[in-house]
């Protein structure tokens, strides 16, 4: 899976029915009051609230870079892309 150029925003999901494991996890880039961003983390099972974490960084740059190789990892664990938002830059 190729993802957009610059994602912002990512869902994933592994559903097994054998397993009775219906996960998600959701990513997205939030920039902060001084000029850095956060990486939005959230994950558990599908309908309810999960968990939540923010991770802070310098930039948006190394915020994106983090989405990228979490997702990376999670594609590699069988969570499957189920939406993505890009920043497109024209």
């Amino acid at each position: 899976m190729q993802f957009a150029l610059f994602p912002v925003s990512l869902y994933l999901q592994r559903i097994c029915a054998e397993k009775n494991e219906w996960r998600y996890y959701a990513m997205s880039i939030q920039p902060d009051l001084f000029g850095g961003a956060f990486l939005m983390r959230r994950w558990g099972r599908i309908g309810t609230g999960g968990h939540l974490r923010l991770d802070q960084y310098a930039d948006e740059g190394a915020a994106t870079n983090a989405l990228a190789y979490l997702a990376q990892k999670k594609l590699k664990r069988g969570y499957r892309v189920i939406a993505q938002d890009a920043l497109l830059f024209s």
